[in-house]
């Protein structure tokens, strides 16, 4: 005898983008807000079903397109599959989630429905979408450590401090600056520009500009932890 399952699943992707934003110089999540029942005017992240002919990455890229303007990320990579059956009403929907990093310049322009919010202070979110974000921070946090993924989070150019202020934000502790740059220049994946950032109101010999020096995602030290200072 056989068992058949007619059970019928909606499949869809759903990304966590995030960015450390240079005015509060926080990691925010681009989050927009359900219009419509089941969880109307709650958060949500980015997402929708996956078409018949398209990969589940090709789906993210025209999903974050279609509903949030978003064409330029700088890294986007699955962090995995959330199938709890209880994880949305009515039809069973089994999600792929994504990181994606916005660098800190960049300012795309957003729908009305949509916005930057504190990760740290989620908004009354749908569905299981808070466990999802909370799942990409702690990926991100991680493989600040021992991968390049800086260079998706950064400037093209900037200081020392500017970029430690990247790193401090995601890892939730002081990055001293110069240890920093000690550490991805032995990776090799930290150089200067040359040249200097514009002079600060308080006057002063103007910090020196820096860059990554690969812009592509990069194990550089696999066994490598970033540790709060004791």
């Amino acid at each position: 005898m056989t068992e058949s399952n007619t059970t019928l699943v909606r499949v869809e992707v759903l990304a966590v983008v995030l960015a450390v934003r240079p005015i509060t110089r926080q990691v925010e999540i681009l989050l927009w807000q359900r219009g419509r029942d089941p969880e109307s005017g709650r958060w949500a992240l980015p997402g929708g079903t996956l078409l018949p002919a398209e990969t589940v990455d090709e789906s993210m890229a025209r999903q974050l397109a279609q509903k949030v303007d978003l064409t330029r990320v700088a890294h986007l990579e699955q962090i995995g599959v959330f199938s709890a059956p209880d994880r949305s009403p009515g039809v069973r929907s089994v999600a792929t989630g994504f990181l994606g990093l916005v660098p800190a310049h960049e300012d795309p322009d957003l729908p009305a429905d949509t916005g930057w919010h504190p990760l740290d202070r989620l908004p009354p979110m749908a569905f299981d979408h808070a466990e999802i974000a909370q799942r990409a921070r702690h990926r991100l946090r991680g493989k600040l450590s021992y991968t390049n993924i800086g260079f998706a989070l950064a400037p093209r150019e900037f200081t020392l401090n500017a970029l430690s202020r990247i790193y401090r934000a995601v890892l939730g502790h002081e990055v001293d600056a110069t240890n920093l740059q000690r550490i991805l220049t032995r990776r090799g994946m930290l150089a200067p520009t040359g040249t200097r950032a514009a002079p600060g109101p308080a006057g002063g010999r103007p910090a020196a500009l820096y860059r990554f020096t690969v812009t592509e995602y990069r194990v550089t030290d696999p066994f490598a932890a970033f540790r709060p200072p004791e």
